[in-house]
């Protein structure tokens, strides 16, 4: 009886043993995710400046010719 106990025991003992290395191991792995998928999205943050940056820098270039335009159609009017 005592050594039925005993082998229940150990059993018990490292089903929860399992269950906490399994936890252990699942929460270090979500960890890692975590941290991969934050430096995804500050990844893609940078690129959608420098991608704004560059299409306000073509916008403004637009804006100076379109200007140069208007002053030149302007001139030919008069």
């Amino acid at each position: 009886m005592i050594q039925e106990w005993g082998i229940v025991g150990i059993i018990v003992f490292l089903f929860i043993g399992m269950i906490h290395f399994l936890r252990t191991t699942m929460m270090n792995k979500l960890n890692e995710i975590e941290n991969i998928c934050i430096k995804l999205i500050d990844r893609w943050n940078r690129s959608d400046e420098i991608r704004d940056r560059r299409h306000e820098d073509i916008l403004q270039e637009l804006n100076d010719v379109s200007d140069a335009i208007n002053y030149l159609k302007g001139r030919m009017s008069k």
